[in-house]
């Protein structure tokens, strides 16, 4: 068995909410961009994995931090082979909804990224200002919002 079946098997096998935000930091931390990429590629796996992280953030979702903020944030997640994942975050009210697809709304922000970033980026593994300088993450809309997201929410230091 290859390294990044074994990689991949370990992953799939995981029961994801078991896994805490840390723990889940400290594995995205160890896989490299191409095992991530080798992840995603198995569309059912990667569906798991992008459930389960947008799931997170309602519960990492700091209401104190957010005050009156009202915001509709898109991710567009693409995979390697070029699937793409949307998902929209709304913030108001001191609550973060989460839905999966693109709604009729116009969002504040739309934030494009591959797999591998956007774990990085969510499990706070990458800093969002360092991926928008080096152009791993596209932003559309409010950039200053888009910088810090990461405020709103209780990410984990790996």
């Amino acid at each position: 068995m290859s390294e990044g079946a074994s990689t991949r098997d370990g992953i799939a096998g995981l029961d994801f909410s078991a896994v805490t935000p840390e723990q889940f930091a400290k594995i995205v931390k160890g896989l490299s961009a191409k095992e991530i990429d080798r992840i995603a590629r198995d569309g059912e796996l990667r569906a798991r994995i992008l459930e389960e992280v947008f799931a997170r953030m309602e519960r990492q979702f700091k209401p104190d931090a957010a005050g009156s903020l009202r915001a509709v944030i898109r991710w567009k997640v693409t995979s390697a082979d070029r699937a793409e994942a949307v998902y929209e975050t709304e913030i108001a009210n001191g609550t973060c909804t989460v839905t999966e697809g693109r709604s009729d709304t116009t969002p504040r922000v739309t934030l494009a990224m591959g797999d591998a970033d956007f774990l990085k980026l969510v499990s706070g593994n990458q800093s969002p200002v360092m991926m928008f300088m080096m152009r791993k993450v596209r932003i559309t809309g409010d950039v200053a919002l888009a910088a810090g997201l990461n405020r709103y929410f209780d990410i984990p230091k790996p």
